[in-house]
C-alpha cells in the first residue's frame, strides 16, 4: 500500500444522508460501507419527548458525543443524565437507550465501532419529506422493523423498558 494513495473519507457539513426515525432527524455522515467496516458517524437531533426503546447491539460499541441539549440515558438497569459537551460509551451487549426528557432539542454525534448499526436508519427510516416535521411511529411502524434488526452488520435486540428503574446512576 503506498502513503500516496487517496483514502480518506470527507463528506462536508449537510451532505450525509438525512433519514427520519420516529421523530428523530439522523444525518449520516460515514457508513461501514465508506470506512472499510470501522466506523459508522451520524448526526442526530432528538426533539423533545423523543429517543429510541431500550435495546442493545451485540456486535458493535456506540458513542454518544452531546453537542447541546440535555439526554437521560440507560445504562443497563440505571439511567443517569448527560449534557452537552459530555461523551458516552456503550460497550457492546450493554442494554440502553436515550430519551429526551426536556423541552428543548437536543443535539448529538452518535458512532459505532465497527460500523454497520447505522444502516437500522438508513434502510427502516423515513426520507424526509421537504416543508414536512418527522412524527413519532406508532409500535407498529417501529416493529416492522424487526427483520433488519438481526442483520449482521446492525445485530441489534430490542429489549423491555422498565418503568422502576432506582435513583440516579453511577457515572457513564
Amino acid at each position: 500500500m503506498s502513503y500516496y494513495t487517496p483514502r480518506v473519507v470527507h463528506v462536508p457539513a449537510g451532505k450525509g444522508v438525512v433519514k427520519w426515525m420516529s421523530g428523530d432527524v439522523y444525518e449520516t455522515m460515514a457508513t461501514a460501507e465508506s470506512t472499510d467496516g470501522s466506523v459508522g458517524f451520524t448526526v442526530c437531533w432528538v426533539p423533545p419527548g423523543n429517543g429510541p426503546v431500550a435495546h442493545v447491539h451485540k456486535s458493535a460499541d456506540e458513542s454518544f458525543y452531546l453537542i447541546s441539549g440535555s439526554l437521560e440515558f440507560l445504562n443497563g438497569d440505571r439511567l443517569f443524565e448527560a449534557n452537552a459537551g459530555d461523551f458516552v460509551f456503550v460497550p457492546r451487549g450493554t442494554r440502553h437507550r436515550f430519551r429526551n426528557n426536556t423541552d428543548e432539542q437536543a443535539h448529538m454525534v452518535s458512532f459505532f465501532t465497527p460500523g454497520g448499526g447505522e444502516g437500522l436508519w438508513l434502510e427502516g427510516g423515513d426520507d424526509p419529506v421537504p416543508g414536512g416535521k418527522p412524527e413519532f411511529w406508532p409500535p407498529e411502524r417501529g416493529m416492522a422493523l424487526g427483520p433488519l434488526l438481526g442483520r449482521t452488520e446492525i445485530d441489534m435486540e430490542i429489549l423491555p423498558e422498565q418503568t422502576d428503574l432506582g435513583g440516579p446512576a453511577d457515572e457513564a
